[in-house]
């Protein structure tokens, strides 16, 4: 096993395990109409079904299923929106793949809630617990598994001069404090994500990824999403969102040297085949 690998090398969700002994894929079904890579190519059953079929033929080990936009400069979408966006998705998907891993996107208790009713594994958070503190005792109510994601600000204002003393050790005792306070009540099964682009300039994210190995005494298997980003883009000058994806398989192949145990894309096909590039190299480490 790669030595920057981290040490924990399975999480259970659901009475399921997710081994980690090599990294795995996070597939992106965002059932919404304006996120900025696929928004409105996936919004009715039939579709999202296919990619979701699609994305785990090709490698994915967990689809996450979002229901609201959370690019920079995106509203907010009502509960109900939500729920109508997500669940019908979610009832046939977990029926129909039961051997995959589902994750529900979101920041809205009640969306979360019925998810897990559904059967979904994980509940991702790009708040980290501050808008929605709630889901530790969720999680645990339902043996689920958690992503804390960091986030600076909300999506419609988030990218609004985010400004950090050191990002690198702000971000950690944010996830710290949080971790501590979410163990304390119970819930073991936790991913952490230093949140790319979430409130954080090109500088910052880009220490994010060259610095990521800073992340791993925290104890949790590590996320990293920076599929299409605007940090693709504006590394390379000002690149459009549907050709970044060489510059995303770039970023996520140095995530994965520094520590990276799963990594969230669109293009899984791409994502898998780097993978297994890695896992054939850091077996002879």
């Amino acid at each position: 096993m790669n030595e920057n690998s981290s040490k924990k090398q399975s999480l259970s969700s659901r009475d399921k395990k997710l081994d980690l002994a090599s990294p795995k894929i996070m597939g992106i079904l965002n059932a919404t109409p304006d996120s900025f890579s696929d928004g409105g190519n996936f919004n009715e059953v039939d579709a999202a079904l296919g990619r979701i079929g699609l994305m785990i033929s090709q490698g994915a080990h967990i689809i996450d299923v979002g229901g609201e936009s959370t690019r920079p400069g995106s509203e907010p979408v009502t509960e109900q929106e939500e729920l109508d966006r997500v669940l019908p998705i979610l009832k046939k998907a977990i029926s129909q793949f039961p051997d995959t891993f589902f994750s529900i996107d979101t920041t809205k208790y009640r969306v979360a809630e019925e998810a897990l009713k559904l059967g979904t594994h994980f509940v991702n958070d790009v708040s980290g617990l501050q808008k929605e503190p709630r889901f530790v005792d969720l999680c645990v109510q339902y043996n689920a598994g958690y992503v804390m994601m960091h986030s600076q600000g909300n999506p419609k204002t988030m990218q609004k001069d985010p400004t950090y003393d050191n990002v690198i050790a702000d971000i950690k005792q944010f996830l710290k404090v949080r971790l501590d306070e979410a163990k304390e009540k119970g819930l073991k099964n936790i991913i952490i994500d230093p949140g790319i682009g979430f409130g954080k300039t090109l500088e910052h994210n880009l220490k994010l990824i060259a610095y990521l190995k800073e992340f791993q005494d925290l104890g949790c298997p590590i996320l990293v999403g920076a599929s299409r980003k605007s940090m693709i883009g504006q590394i390379l000058n000002d690149r459009s969102v549907d050709d970044r994806l060489t510059g995303t398989i770039a970023v996520h192949y140095h995530a994965l040297i520094n520590g990276a145990n799963i990594i969230r894309v669109h293009d899984v096909k791409e994502a898998h085949d780097s993978l297994q590039v890695f896992n054939a190299i850091s077996s002879k480490m």
